[in-house]
């Protein structure tokens, strides 16, 4: 399952003003007094990039960042495994998982999420494999890049399984029927993004871009009108480049992959994504996947969900829910890219 760090946030504008692309967009009129800004700043490990449409307003802007590094921050406060006093890192060191944990109503809502995408996906998607994510290296425990020993595997998949947790909605509370450790790197990031932009739109914000980690939410229309263009990365490890264009407005958009986060063992590359039920890390051919969706929170499970899928299974599964969905998959002569019918309306020529 994706992991990725999750760190205390500060937000900056990075810079004071992004130019309006007045000679390259023919024929498009803009308003003078509206102007694309960018904040940006490190957050979960990672960085976020936001875009609003506004006129120039230095207090405004200000004031935007703050809110922005408020609601990042409260993300992480709640659902961190790199942050001992996280909400999540409390119950994940409860010395009696059992009882009733009291929780925020932003955990709930991650937590509920997380069970309906465990149900929907077979047990694909599964936020109690955390601790064979560490074994394996790629969490907080941050071990050697080893393979682990069969034995120490075996005892670390004991202690997985979603059906053992438990959860409350009035008032918001969490137990498990055996001790777990919660994981929500896999929709963490989503979630925070959806954050941002309900602080966006609550603010008055009408068309913005919103980019956590790689989790996307756009809404509204660029000076000109145009809708906002995201490129689908090529899946190569050693360089960047576009293998689709696709525009949104009023969309949220993710993306997971085997060819960013991983190691090599022996000769044998291992991704970070791990299947929860082999407690190993994929090895398909299914190299990239990109969905667009109602909000950046589901984006971003069902994404790692069909990871661990694989092509044929997340194909079937997502046409039959008329899901927007995009897969690029690894070929004998490089790589072959297939979508959904409900994709086709987001790509551009």
């Amino acid at each position: 399952m994706t992991s990725c760090m999750l760190r205390p946030a500060r937000a900056v504008i990075t810079s004071a003003v992004m130019a309006l692309v007045i000679a390259a967009l023919a024929g498009c009129s803009f308003e003078p007094e509206q102007q694309i800004w960018e904040i940006s700043g490190p957050v979960f490990g990672t960085s976020y990039h936001v875009k609003v449409v506004l006129p120039e307003d230095t207090d405004q802007l200000a004031a935007l960042a703050e809110g922005i590094d408020a609601a990042l921050a409260r993300v992480d406060a709640s659902m961190s495994t790199w942050r001992p006093d996280s909400e999540l890192s409390r119950f994940n060191n409860a010395a009696d998982q059992s009882q009733w944990f009291a929780i925020s109503t932003p955990l709930y809502e991650v937590l509920s999420a997380s069970l309906q995408l465990s149900e929907f996906s077979g047990g694909s998607f599964d936020i109690t494999v955390g601790p064979v994510v560490n074994l394996w290296g790629f969490g907080p425990e941050a071990t050697p890049e080893t393979v682990p020993e069969p034995a120490l595997l075996a005892e670390r998949m004991a202690q997985t399984g979603y059906r053992h947790i438990e959860l409350r909605a009035d008032p918001p509370a969490v137990r498990t029927s055996v001790p777990q450790y919660l994981d929500l790197s896999a929709i963490a990031k989503g979630y925070g993004t959806d954050a941002v932009a309900r602080y966006l739109t609550d603010a008055g914000i009408e068309s913005f871009l919103v980019e956590v980690g790689g989790e996307i939410s756009a809404r509204g229309r660029k000076p000109g009108g145009d809708a906002w263009r995201l490129a689908i990365e090529e899946p190569v490890s050693d360089a960047r480049r576009i293998n689709r264009i696709v525009a949104l407005d009023g969309q949220a958009m993710a993306t997971s992959g085997d060819y960013r986060n991983y190691y090599e063992s022996e000769g044998k590359r291992y991704s970070h994504t791990i299947d929860p039920s082999t407690g190993k890390p994929v090895s398909h051919t299914l190299a990239s996947v990109t969905v667009i969706a109602e909000s950046a929170m589901l984006a971003d499970g069902y994404a790692t969900a069909f990871t661990v899928l694989g092509y044929e299974q997340s194909r079937a599964l997502a046409t039959r829910e008329n899901m927007a969905v995009y897969f690029i998959v690894r070929e004998e002569d490089g790589f072959a890219a297939y979508h959904t019918p409900a994709f086709s309306s987001f790509l551009t020529e």
